[in-house]
């Protein structure tokens, strides 16, 4: 008994964690500091211009505009909750992050990845009703609803934060501190804990297993059903325009679903740790850089409403010519 008092005793409590971050190669270092800069450029601007369209184009104040704007929005603060520390490994030699620093990120990773989650799939439920019951779309998809809608998406996710933030402060951390990744994620801290992990595998299971299982459900059934609407459609034109409302969502969704899946659900191994590490690089960097371009590219609207912001800005930039 008094042995392992004085165990539990020597257990130094971690104040600091040291993040290894994306590679240890020197020569790479530099060249991927550059091309995360660039990936970090791109996701700010293209969220912001995205942003900024929707809420001052008239015709772009419609419900489906108003799901894409909170899509950017949690895109756009999704990508600085870890890519200035990523940036930062690229030129230290020691990346360090306080104990404090590192519950933080855990938290807003957890919070935008879960409210991501139910805001793809409140846009599933969008496409249904608009597709499949447009006579009552303004009815159904009300501003109200679509209020509720969101505010669930982000209680949701403050939930689930919360569940993971706080289990993961209940564990004890001993001497080694150094996470082999470059953000506070669970599983690498659990690595990290000198207690019983039980508990937090069981909740991030339950969690993960909620989140993912409800909202592909919901899509799944979102998207059955409008393609047995689609079917049953006898104009072409009808059918083409089906597919071009929900072909940017569809390719939204398989992107951040797997490679969210590619990461995680995966048999535990040595050499995974790496693979890890590149699918995390996915749906943390490229997916929320590739959202704003998907929706502008793929659609009329917001292209029409960049012209004309375009245009506008080009005509208070002319000189004025006086004669």
């Amino acid at each position: 008994m008094p042995m392992k008092k004085m165990a539990v005793e020597n257990v130094s409590s971690v104040t600091q964690f040291i993040l290894m971050g994306l590679t240890d190669k020197p020569e790479i270092q530099l060249p991927l500091f550059f091309l995360f800069l660039l990936n970090h450029v791109v996701t700010v601007v293209g969220n912001l211009i995205l942003m900024h369209l929707i809420c001052f184009s008239s015709h772009l104040h419609t419900p489906m505009y108003f799901f894409l704007f909170n899509l950017s929005f949690i895109d756009l603060c999704y990508s600085f909750v870890f890519t200035p520390k990523m940036l930062m490994s690229f030129n230290s030699e020691r990346n360090v992050i306080s104990f404090a620093g590192c519950m933080a990120q855990l938290f807003f990773f957890c919070f935008f990845v879960s409210s991501e989650c139910y805001v793809l799939t409140a846009m599933a439920c969008d496409r249904y009703v608009a597709i499949c019951k447009p006579l009552l779309y303004t009815i159904i998809m009300s501003p109200q609803m679509c209020s509720l809608l969101m505010s669930a998406s982000y209680v949701m996710g403050s939930v689930v934060a919360m569940a993971h933030t706080g289990c993961m402060m209940k564990l004890k951390f001993c001497d080694f501190n150094i996470i082999n990744h470059y953000m506070c994620d669970i599983f690498p801290l659990l690595q990290l804990s000198c207690s019983s992990t039980y508990t937090n595998e069981i909740v991030a299971s339950i969690i993960a297993g909620t989140v993912i299982i409800v909202s592909s459900i919901i899509i799944f059934i979102s998207y059955a059903m409008i393609l047995f609407n689609v079917l049953h459609m006898s104009s072409a034109k009808g059918w083409s325009k089906a597919f071009n409302t929900c072909g940017s969502h569809l390719i939204t969704v398989g992107l951040f679903y797997g490679s969210g899946l590619l990461t995680h659900v995966k048999p535990s191994s040595a050499g995974s740790l790496g693979q890890e590490k590149f699918f995390s690089v996915l749906y943390t960097n490229v997916v929320p850089m590739l959202n704003p371009l998907i929706y502008s590219l793929r659609n009329k609207d917001v292209k029409a409403a960049l012209k004309k912001t375009l245009k506008r800005i080009t005509h208070r930039t002319e000189p004025v010519v006086l004669f």
